[in-house]
């Protein structure tokens, strides 16, 4: 059964804005006490999370879908909905978020560091927040916004100090059992690590992490044996660690030409030249190890190797070991540029940016014109085009921003499609200068006749004041007595 798995394709989604309400107050003596509506709640976010208790994505592996929950509608009373819950999924530290097509979207290393993979949809206004004193009592209120839908990939990269490399059944596995206290499996058969151990070594003042990776062969920086799999967890390390089998039954093998098939699957890798190197000469513990160890010891430090023979068996050779190793961890620690706190960066819009585009399209020869932008874009989708009132606020709303203008510079004639939005996702309409989607035929927009109608009592007055004013203008002509 798999117990460790180092990436995972995830489909995220997350929560849809709740819409806005359209209502109007009404109690006794007072049906029309004017748009009482509610906003609809935000969606909740999906966000990505390092935690050093989790150390697999294999939890992502068996369920790998994910959805936060929705924003709630608003209701009367101006009682807004509520928002939807984040939901946060706890990632390994050293997870790197890709997109489908390899792009890096986010590099988590650091506990607590976090991500946002896909941001939840806007609530929608109700009524009584589109109120204004042109627009009294509006008849409608806004869709709530769709959260994001993303299909990102996960990688495991793992965070060590220290990466032991080398041919299957070389003994790493041992070694670090002995540095640490790591326990990983141990046997006297090829590839019996399947996954990166990792193990955490003290050398005086300095605490650092080794990981002993799965076993290498010719061809695995293009996929044999498990190479192409396991060769990501050494781009985090400080250190390379070459551990050669100076026991090796092969006859075909030798330490030297280990290292060279090794550093050459290093090479084809690449982005791992700069790394400084260490030869551990292993298994010096057999007879005849430590005479092939004596004769090839030489030829490495002629190749301007530090060279240490050691034996985990017999642990031979570990303190001095580990000490060179502390020494390069901490000048690599040295070396790194010190962390400076995140600056908050404002770039002001441009006095000349609209906020969107206008781009002229030849559909089966028709011009199409094609407008995008943030706002237009989020207006359509809020926008309830099943309400004319709507469709006329949301033509308005354009018209304010400088769509129509910009439609007119680029050669848009009455008639012409002009579509919202993105190809695969776009409102296309047919163009008409100045038209207000019929919305004219209520009046102005937003405004409710029966708002403008007096009170009874105040239409009596008048009535009474008209009839004076009547009298007043009849005797108006005559001489008194």
């Amino acid at each position: 059964m798999t117990t460790f798995v180092d990436r995972v394709e995830l489909h995220v989604a997350a929560g849809n804005g709740g819409h806005g309400c359209a209502s109007v107050h009404r109690e006794k003596f007072k049906p029309l006490g004017g748009p009482d509506g509610g906003n609809g709640g935000r969606g909740g976010d999906v966000i990505l999370t390092v935690d050093q208790s989790v150390t697999t994505l294999l939890d992502y592996h068996h369920s790998p879908h994910r959805k936060a929950t929705n924003g709630k509608p608003g209701e009367g009373g101006n009682r807004s909905g509520k928002d939807g819950q984040d939901l946060v999924l706890p990632v390994p530290d050293g997870t790197v978020v890709l997109d489908k097509a390899g792009n890096v979207l986010a590099d988590l290393v650091g506990h607590g560091t976090s991500y946002i993979a896909a941001q939840g949809g806007r609530g929608g206004l109700g009524n009584a927040a589109l109120a204004s004193a042109r627009r009294k009592a509006p008849g409608f209120a806004l869709l709530g916004e769709p959260g994001d839908v993303q299909d990102i990939v996960l990688e495991l990269k793992t965070v060590a100090d220290v990466a032991l490399v080398g041919y299957p059944s070389a003994g790493k596995s041992s070694l670090i059992s002995v540095l640490s206290a790591a326990r990983p499996k141990i046997a006297d058969y090829p590839f019996t690590t399947l996954v990166p151990n990792l193990g955490v070594v003290t050398s005086g003042s300095t605490v650092y992490t080794v990981a002993d990776v799965p076993g290498l062969i010719p061809g695995a920086s293009e996929g044999r044996g498990l190479g192409l799999e396991f060769l990501r967890h050494v781009e985090r390390c400080s250190v390379l660690v070459h551990v050669l089998d100076t026991a090796t039954l092969e006859s075909e093998r030798d330490p030297v030409t280990d290292l060279d098939v090794i550093e050459e699957e290093l090479r084809q890798y690449g982005g791992l030249d700069n790394r400084p190197r260490i030869v551990v000469l292993n298994k010096i513990d057999v007879p005849d190890g430590r005479d092939l160890a004596e004769m090839v010891r030489p030829d490495l430090e002629a190749r301007g190797y530090r060279v240490f023979e050691v034996s985990a068996v017999a642990h031979t050779g570990l303190k001095e070991l580990t000490y060179a190793l502390g020494e390069l961890v901490a000048k690599a620690r040295a070396a790194k540029p010190k962390e400076e706190a995140t600056r908050i960066v404002i770039r002001p819009k441009a006095v000349d940016d609209a906020g969107f585009t206008v781009s002229r399209e030849d559909v089966g020869g028709e011009p199409l014109f094609r407008v995008r932008g943030e706002k237009p874009e989020r207006w359509v989708r809020q926008t309830d085009f099943n309400n004319d009132e709507a469709v006329g606020y949301l033509a308005d709303r354009l018209n304010r921003l400088g769509v129509e203008d910009e439609l007119m510079k680029a050669g848009a004639r009455s008639g012409d499609g002009v579509a919202i939005g993105p190809e695969e996702n776009a409102v296309v309409f047919d163009w008409e200068p100045s038209v207000t989607a019929g919305a004219e035929m209520l009046g102005r927009r937003g405004e409710d006749h029966r708002f403008e109608a007096p009170r009874p009592a105040v239409q009596r007055r008048r009535d009474r004041q008209a009839e004076r004013d009547e009298l007043e203008q009849e005797f108006d002509g005559f001489e008194p007595f």
